[in-house]
């Protein structure tokens, strides 16, 4: 028997998969911005306030949402907290940076699903079989490697993946189309906190004029230009003041922080952070920016085309990998009870209810509500 096309005939059935994982990573990066997925986490997550106030809108709302399931004990698995963890939250949070979030499904004594727990996914690595199709999932923890089955009913790991085209086992996160603009937010920050611990003084050169006409020998040269490199040069040491001999004087070359627009520039990359995360500029406080009428429509905005989607695929996946122990298992949000939501189901109603054409058992139907025995 088949099931799903997991046994028998299945290389017959479906395509050959390429068994390369060179899509691990969430994105690439260019120049000197991260490239590894740690790397990437700790300068947009960790060190960027746009970035994680961004994620953070999402994966909270998320987290915050009320959800319905088919039953009450597959409702419980999947928002109760596991070692302090709330799952959907972190799941949700995986998917997004990452592109990739594994649940782990532990078992109780006698076979059924007790607790989920989510792993991280830079540990977790596919194990493809002949034709290429995930056959197991090796999660290392330093030296340590576990290693989980793939089973197509009672799997051991749910694995969630964003759409990756250059893939066939690796999602892709928003990590990496952020990337250049968090690089560019963060450098504009290190670069402006220089300049304030320096005396917010801008750059130069050294000009040698001495009043006899006289020039720098190749011993003075490399001196000073040893000096300029260890003590000047670099953002570290930006607009630091400089202490000048006899016939040098110094010529202001690099452009003010004015001139450069640091505060328009950093705005800019972060409008593009908040694109690349689907959250609306307006409700991460970003001045200038005027794309929706007012915060209450930004807001709804930020459910119908962030957490709405993200929700279907994190509590769909979820279901559909516990669906060997709860039949026909099914988790969603409940609309009704979203708060951001209660205006277009309040037009939603008045329009159902003004239908005259309709017949109450009509209206009922449209509007998803039960009848009462």
């Amino acid at each position: 028997m088949k099931l799903f096309g997991w046994k028998s005939g299945r290389d017959e059935s479906r395509p050959m998969l390429s068994r390369s994982s060179a899509g691990a990573v969430g994105g690439s990066a260019f120049g000197e911005w991260p490239r590894s997925y740690e790397a990437q986490v700790r300068e947009a997550y960790l060190d960027n306030p746009i970035a994680q106030r961004a994620v953070k809108l999402v994966v909270e709302g998320l987290g915050s949402a009320p959800i319905v399931a088919s039953d009450p004990a597959l409702l419980a698995l999947a928002t109760v907290r596991s070692g302090g963890q709330t799952l959907i939250e972190t799941v949700a949070a995986h998917l997004m940076l990452h592109g990739n979030a594994y649940v782990q499904v532990l078992r109780d004594v006698e076979g059924g699903a007790a607790e989920l727990y989510a792993l991280r996914p830079e540990r977790v690595t596919v194990e493809p079989d002949a034709s290429g199709w995930p056959a197991a999932y090796r999660y290392r923890v330093g030296e340590r490697v576990a290693r989980l089955h793939a089973d197509p009913v009672r799997p051991e790991v749910i694995h969630l993946k964003s759409f990756n085209p250059v893939d066939d086992h690796y999602g892709l996160g928003c990590l990496g189309a952020a990337s250049g603009a968090v690089a560019i937010h963060n450098a504009a920050a290190r670069w402006n906190k220089a300049l304030l611990d320096n005396a917010a003084r801008p750059s130069g050169a050294l000009m040698y004029d001495p009043k006899d006409g006289a020039t720098l020998s190749t011993e003075q040269f490399e001196r000073l230009r040893g000096e300029l490199e260890a003590s000047f040069s670099g953002a570290g040491n930006a607009g630091r003041p400089m202490l000048l001999e006899g016939g040098l004087r110094w010529q202001a070359l690099s452009l003010s922080p004015a001139d450069m627009d640091f505060v328009g520039t950093k705005a800019a990359a972060a409008r593009e952070i908040a694109l690349a995360f689907g959250v609306p500029p307006m409700l991460l406080g970003l001045p200038g920016d005027n794309s929706y009428a007012n915060y209450r429509e930004a807001n709804r905005a930020l459910w119908r085309l962030a957490i709405l989607p993200l929700a279907s695929a994190v509590l769909g996946g979820i279901a559909q990998g516990l669906a060997g122990w709860f039949e026909g298992a099914a988790i969603s949000v409940d609309l009704d009870r979203v708060p951001a939501l209660a205006e277009d189901r309040e037009r939603l109603w008045g329009k159902v209810s003004a239908a005259s054409f309709l017949s109450d058992v009509e209206k009922r139907a449209l509007l998803e509500i039960q009848e009462v025995a």
